[in-house]
């Protein structure tokens, strides 16, 4: 068996519980559609943001959401890089895989200049 990482990232509105939970379940729908995710194969799940982002953590959403509640899940500050993107909210989803396949990156909002 391999693994793989999906990376994905989006910037978020405001620092609220309201708009963590939106952007974290955006970001997650586009993600699982894209990469046809079935929540068994997934091993465990990363997630960091900006330091301007403190007002929840997007792992509940994603248990509450999606049902993930059986996933390993941790949240991060992302490093503080000077002029770096605001508002941002990454993830790594990493799966357990039977055999290749080309994962989707997707980067939503602000963050779609990230990866082109």
């Amino acid at each position: 068996m391999t693994t793989k990482g999906i990376r994905g990232a989006i910037t978020v509105e405001k620092n609220t519980q309201d708009s963590i939970k939106n952007a974290t379940i955006e970001l997650l729908k586009e993600m699982v559609e894209q990469n046809n995710i079935d929540k068994t194969k997934i091993s465990h799940v990363i997630f960091t943001l900006t330091k301007d982002l403190n007002a929840q953590f997007p792992a509940k959403f994603a248990r509450l959401e999606f049902g993930w509640d059986k996933v390993a899940m941790m949240c991060y500050h992302e490093l503080d890089v000077p002029d770096s993107l605001e508002k941002c909210l990454r993830v790594l989803i990493v799966l357990n895989c039977e055999e290749y396949f080309e994962p989707k990156f997707v980067y939503l909002k602000g963050a779609s200049h990230l990866r082109k």
